[in-house]
């Protein structure tokens, strides 16, 4: 593997990765809008499923989380 190889990113993992992170929120019960922003963000996605299993509200749970 050449140096160039190690350096280019790959486009197509983040997108996948946010997708998939999409996918948990909306099915946990977050609102589109809400669960994209977290989902694109640093959150972590089992910290945010278990507060609103907890019962926090989901706007309340992503300004604590972002």
């Amino acid at each position: 593997m050449t140096a160039a190889q190690l350096t280019k990113p790959r486009s197509a993992a983040p997108d996948a990765v946010v997708s998939w992170r999409l996918h948990v929120l909306l099915q946990t019960g977050y609102p589109v809008k809400v669960a994209e922003r977290i989902a694109r963000s640093d959150a972590d996605l089992h910290r945010a499923v278990e507060m609103l299993e907890r019962g926090c509200a989901p706007h309340m749970a992503e300004r604590i989380l972002t």
